[in-house]
């Protein structure tokens, strides 16, 4: 980004992806979707349902939404969106499977929507499991919706150099650029 000319202010993975770096799920880049939204059952975090689609409409609205709420409702409207799983909180409760401090623990990233004009972005510094990461999110954040995007990989980038993880290729990335 910044060799065109494009330095963001933030940016961290957004989601997860296959070995050949393509995107599991869902992805819109500048209201173009490049990969379908993926509702199928499997195998690890990204198929723990319900999972979540994080999404910004073409007015700069954000928004999280339960991977087949999101399918059903067919959204026109959508500049960005990003498919990854499982959703931290739903509609301000902790995803059901979650244990209170369960022994699965990463350091772990992820988004919330506080308000459609409020988005939060975090990342772990030390190895968290998926309820007290969660529980960052609704209690401390105030977000009464929330999306993990990934674990082990983890990446934050101030747009200047990598202040946590960077050591693994991450697929889709999440970009904040200065308004402007």
């Amino acid at each position: 980004m910044a060799g065109q000319g494009r330095r963001p202010l933030l940016s961290m993975n957004a989601g997860m992806y296959h070995e050949d770096m393509s995107p599991v799920g869902l992805l819109v880049e500048e209201g173009r979707q490049t990969s379908p939204i993926e509702l199928a059952d499997g195998q690890g975090n990204f198929f723990m349902k319900p999972n979540g689609v994080f999404s910004i409409a073409a007015d700069g609205t954000a928004a999280i939404a339960e991977s087949s709420a999101y399918a059903a409702a067919s959204p026109k409207d959508v500049a960005f969106a990003t498919q990854s799983g499982p959703l931290l909180v739903i509609h301000g409760k902790l995803h059901p499977r979650f244990e209170e401090n369960g022994s699965s623990r990463f350091i772990r990233n992820g988004v919330g929507v506080r308000d459609a004009h409020t988005v939060v972005l975090a990342i772990s510094r030390k190895p968290v499991s998926f309820g007290s990461f969660g529980r960052l999110f609704r209690d401390a954040l105030e977000c009464p919706n929330a999306l993990y995007f990934d674990g082990a990989i983890s990446a934050l980038s101030n747009g200047r150099e990598t202040l946590i993880g960077g050591v693994y290729p991450v697929g889709p990335i999440l970009a904040v650029f200065p308004k402007g």
